[in-house]
């Protein structure tokens, strides 16, 4: 933070571990409950995911912003070969509409690896939100699948070399 409340300075993604499963976990159930609301739905996933979980996911590729320590963004990154699945990114709920989101995504773009070159990801029809942010950023519709009472929005987007 520079500062001010409220008001982003610049913040360097930092790699998150194991170790970090804890913080990150609490993150992700804060960011999740406005989509859960969105959807009707609290059994959604990220809600739902387990301390263990959140530690093997962990052992991949993923990343995190921190403001004065506090973890207040995160990301994760599976690939297999060509393929990028950016998953779980999250913003604490007082710092978004902040960028920070954006700043991570394109982050997490730029740090696959360089045999990746397409990106994918899904969210809820109904995380306005989040959709505007990808869109933003040059992801498309490809399709989308139902999940319980509501429906997944899957994106993709190529990588520009």
């Amino acid at each position: 933070m520079d500062g001010q409340l409220g008001h982003p300075g610049p913040v360097t993604p930092l790699r998150l571990g194991v170790a970090d499963a804890g913080e990150v976990l609490t993150l992700q159930r804060a960011a999740y409950v406005t989509e859960a609301r969105a959807h009707g739905d609290l059994d959604l996933p990220p809600l739902l995911e387990t301390l263990e979980e959140t530690r093997t996911a962990l052992a991949g590729l993923s990343w995190g912003l921190r403001e004065s320590g506090r973890l207040v963004a995160s990301v994760r990154l599976t690939v297999t070969g060509p393929v990028a699945v950016i998953g779980r990114l999250v913003v604490a709920p007082d710092r978004q509409g902040f960028g920070l989101g954006g700043s991570l995504l394109r982050f997490a773009e730029s740090a696959a690896p360089a045999e990746v070159t397409l990106f994918r990801l899904f969210t809820g029809s109904k995380s306005v939100g989040p959709l505007h942010l990808y869109a933003r950023h040059g992801y498309r519709e490809t399709h989308r699948t139902p999940e319980n009472n509501h429906e997944l929005v899957h994106l993709e987007k190529t990588r520009i070399t």
